[in-house]
């Protein structure tokens, strides 16, 4: 059973697209079914990549046969050329440390342009415990959140200021801190269209 939390960035996020642009996005996490009712108001290509159920899977050592950078490309089941609109992370940052991040954006940067917008959480306070939710869309200013099975492993959250640093392709437009000291995040690409 999933829980509502209003959200004051969503918005924002989809005032920028009318239902007619076709959008290609990258929801990280599994496909809930209150999210793919949402999209389906939008001609979209929806990509749903749950990042996190492999993210303890990925091997960072010099024996590793691929790098983390092509771990992260052949997880994302991007197609070739694809460029995306839209970028929901959820809170995939509070399971990356810095190497892991950066070679996730090494992967995903080819399919980001000037218009590429992001959303996710984070947390405001270092400290605080891994939230446990899985998260969704009920309406453009609804967040679904469901109680995962178990924690994740390797919780390594970021402050704004640490994501600010590390995610390099992205700007902070705007954050909102949430109960629990938790921040929501609005992101825009900054990289430029050749």
């Amino acid at each position: 059973m999933s829980k509502i939390q209003p959200s004051s960035l969503l918005p924002s996020l989809f005032a920028q697209f009318d239902e007619e642009h076709r959008l290609n996005v990258l929801h990280v996490g599994p496909a809930l079914p209150e999210t793919v009712e949402f999209f389906s108001r939008y001609r979209c290509k929806l990509y749903f990549d749950d990042l996190f159920s492999e993210l303890s899977r990925l091997q960072t050592d010099a024996e590793a046969p691929l790098t983390l950078e092509q771990q992260f490309r052949a997880l994302l089941q991007l197609d070739s050329g694809a460029t995306l609109d839209l970028c929901l992370f959820w809170d995939l940052f509070n399971f990356m440390d810095r190497a892991a991040t950066q070679a996730f954006l090494v992967a995903i940067r080819p399919h980001l342009h000037s218009g590429t917008l992001a959303h996710g959480f984070a947390v405001h306070n270092l400290k605080t415990p891994q939230s446990g939710q899985l998260y969704g869309i009920r309406e453009a200013d609804q967040v679904s959140l469901r109680a995962r099975s178990a924690d994740l492993p390797g919780y390594c959250p970021h402050n704004q200021g640490q994501l600010e640093q590390l995610l390099d392709c992205f700007r902070f437009r705007r954050s909102v801190l949430l109960p629990g000291s938790r921040l929501e995040m609005l992101l825009e690409a900054s990289i430029r269209d050749d």
